[in-house]
Parts: structure tokens; sequence; C-alpha cells
């Protein structure tokens, strides 16, 4: 299952519940997302060609933030460009989420283990975060 959380015309977060499954290539994202996004699922002996990618200057004016559920449950509460609450979604164990845009905070409903990925380089939380007061 897929889930889009959004807000006006823009996507703030797409979720990838842990039960998504079809075959191939599948991206959510589109080519001009600054994070690509996707599922690739294939046959047993399906080969995939060796490849590398091409280094390319890219310039990026957002930080996208991809989280794996581990274990455990969270609740994100996603928040608009003037810090107001959009809306709030549960994450179980298995689930992924890209987080696009905007504020976010998270509260974790059980022990949990997350994975995350994001670009850099991380310049610190004083010059790379703004903290919010909802």
């Amino acid at each position: 299952m897929l889930e889009y959380v959004r807000h006006k015309n823009a996507t703030v977060a797409i979720i990838l519940r842990k039960e998504f499954s079809k075959e191939g290539a599948c991206f959510f994202t589109t080519n001009e997302d600054t994070f690509q996004f996707g599922v690739l699922q294939y046959e047993k002996d399906k080969n995939i060609q060796a490849h590398k990618h091409i280094r390319i200057k890219r310039e990026i004016d957002v930080v996208c933030e991809v989280l794996f559920i581990q274990t455990g449950k969270v609740e994100v509460t996603f928040y608009d460009g003037s810090d107001k609450k959009i809306t709030s979604v549960i994450l179980n164990a298995g689930d992924t989420i890209l987080m696009k845009d905007y504020g976010h905070g998270f509260k974790l409903l059980e022990n949990s283990k997350i994975i995350e990925v994001k670009q850099g380089p991380y310049l610190g939380k004083d010059k790379d975060k703004e903290y919010l007061n909802p």
C-alpha cells in the first residue's frame, strides 16, 4: 500500500507500507525530485547490469529524509510553511516514509529502531535545523 501526505498542491511525504508489492522497478517520485524514492522487486536469478553513477554537481534547497521503521511504532506529525499542524500518521514496523518538505516531529509510541537516510553534508543542528513551537 502507498499513501501520500499532501498539503495544498504539494506532496509533503510518501508512505510505503510494509505490504506494498509490485514487480520490477517502481518509483514514486518524479525525475525532477531532489531525492528519488522507489522499490525494486525482482524474481530470483534476475540480473541488474553492473553500473556506476556519473558524478554531476547538483544543487538542492531542501533536505529530504527517508525513515525505515525497523521495529516499533512511531507517530509522525507534519507542519506547513507557517508551522501549523497539517496531519499526523502512524508508522509501524516495516513501513518506510520519504519526507519531502515542511516541518515534522515524532512521537515514539513503542520502543523503536529507525533507520534514517538523508542528503548531506550535515551542517550541525544550529545551521541545519530550525525548531518549531507548534
